[in-house]
């Protein structure tokens, strides 16, 4: 009896956990994507319309990939007091920055009205969401992973990533809404500055349930365990890359596939459909749209199934899976028919889970309790940069110097064929114990 209140009382204390992660983790990719898909469709004429449409368009996804520059910094601020300050303080403050830039941009006047002075400031709020958004995914996947119960790490740890999807639902969702209600020039001219304006409400309902959470479990042993053998004063960034130099190009490999794969499957798709084809942005975000629902419910599933079968051959699936998509992909869109195109996004977003799922978890297990935080925000931060960063630019370039998707399905392979290699020289982690040091074990 009283070991069945236990577990009640730790599944309550988990379920909260995860309600606290993912409402933060959704409501900053919410922002990110928003920025996104606003920069693919809008910011091009609003921003920089004396570029034309197609330099324009250029323009605004290099503002977009501005943004993932500014992540690893993020990581590694956040990393080091993280580590040293605990995992809850951090993320309160990632999420404030993030609404407030966000809700910013929102108010920010065109090129038309105040001139230069509106592109400069759209970089600068987007550097201050970048910085925010490298903070924020570390902390809130080890929080989650730090609370639960090991068994099932890489399903509890999966939820957080399902917000990814999450608020991109609530991104496509609201700009989809408002592209369909409205004339282009309307959205154009106004419509498009009321989701980013909605962000603030998000936040406070965010705030609300993230403060509500405890320290993760796992952090407070190892401060308690630091406090009774005081030790020289470390630098977790520092410590990171002199003892797991290998973890951290892990983690960079692993987070390659995945992160191209998805910009292309859910960003670049926007760009290239609507210039390309001269489709209507609310055909693209109808079928993003579907896509991000289905990709919300199968996050979890893969992340609970790689605590079954393990991390790493479910990881090796889903990096072959969008090797081989891509060109399905490409020749989905490229029908044009909106049927096609929505089995496009969902089977690529399918294998993409596949990866994204036991991400989390297979990325926590890498490092030891006293860099985790610095170590997983690195290693995916960096990642960031090169791969979902310049996606968006590598990918536009590629099919306009090609004048064919298939150049773009090429660099999802290339993409994938990185991550199998990374992922599959690593052995596999799921049975590690977090209060372990994996440096001090391999």
């Amino acid at each position: 009896m009283v070991d069945r209140q236990t577990g009640t009382r730790q599944n309550t204390n988990i379920i909260r956990v995860v309600a606290a992660s993912m409402a933060g983790t959704t409501v900053e990719w919410y922002d990110f994507f928003l920025y996104g898909v606003a920069a693919a469709l809008v910011f091009n004429s609003v921003f920089f319309p004396a570029l034309g449409p197609a330099a324009g368009t250029v323009a605004s996804l290099a503002t977009f990939a501005i943004g993932f520059v500014a992540r690893p910094v993020g990581g590694l601020v956040f990393g080091h007091y993280g580590d040293r300050l605990g995992r809850k303080k951090l993320l309160v403050i990632s999420l404030v920055m993030m609404g407030a830039a966000t809700f910013a941009i929102g108010l920010l006047p065109s090129a038309a009205t105040i001139g230069v002075a509106a592109p400069i400031l759209l970089i600068v709020l987007r550097l201050i969401q970048g910085f925010a958004l490298g903070g924020e995914w570390g902390g809130a996947v080890l929080i989650v992973s730090e609370h639960g119960d090991p068994a099932r790490r890489g399903y509890w740890a999966s939820w957080p990533q399902a917000g990814v999807p999450l608020g991109q639902l609530l991104a496509n969702g609201l700009l989809f809404l408002l592209a369909a209600v409205q004339d282009d020039a309307s959205f154009q001219s106004w419509g498009w500055r009321i989701p980013f304006l909605l962000s603030a409400v998000l936040v406070l309902i965010g705030l609300y349930i993230r403060l509500s959470v405890e320290e993760s479990p796992v952090f407070r042993a190892a401060q308690e365990r630091a406090a009774e053998q005081p030790a020289a004063e470390h630098m977790p960034i520092v410590d990171v890359f002199r003892r797991y130099p290998r973890e951290v190009f892990t983690a960079m490999g692993a987070r390659f596939a995945e992160n191209v794969s998805y910009y292309i499957f859910t960003i670049v798709i926007t760009s290239y459909l609507t210039a390309r084809f001269g489709l209507p942005s609310s055909f693209v975000l109808g079928a993003v749209l579907i896509g991000a629902a289905f990709h919300l419910v199968t996050v979890p599933i893969w992340g609970a199934l790689s605590d079954r079968f393990g991390r790493r051959p479910v990881y090796l699936l889903g990096a072959a899976g969008v090797g081989v998509w891509g060109f399905v992909f490409i020749a989905l869109i490229d029908t044009t028919n909106f049927g096609l195109t929505v089995l496009a996004v969902v089977g690529g977003l399918f294998f993409h889970g596949a990866m994204y799922g036991p991400q989390a978890a297979f990325l926590s297990e890498l490092f030891g309790t006293n860099v985790r935080y610095s170590g997983v925000s690195v290693g995916y931060q960096l990642a960031s940069v090169v791969a979902g960063g310049l996606a968006p630019i590598i990918a536009v370039a590629l099919y306009t110097a090609f004048d064919s998707g298939y150049a773009v399905a090429v660099y999802v392979a290339l993409s994938a064929l990185l991550t199998l290699v990374a992922v599959a020289t690593y052995g596999e982690t799921r049975h590690r114990d977090l209060a372990d040091d994996p440096a001090l074990t391999r």
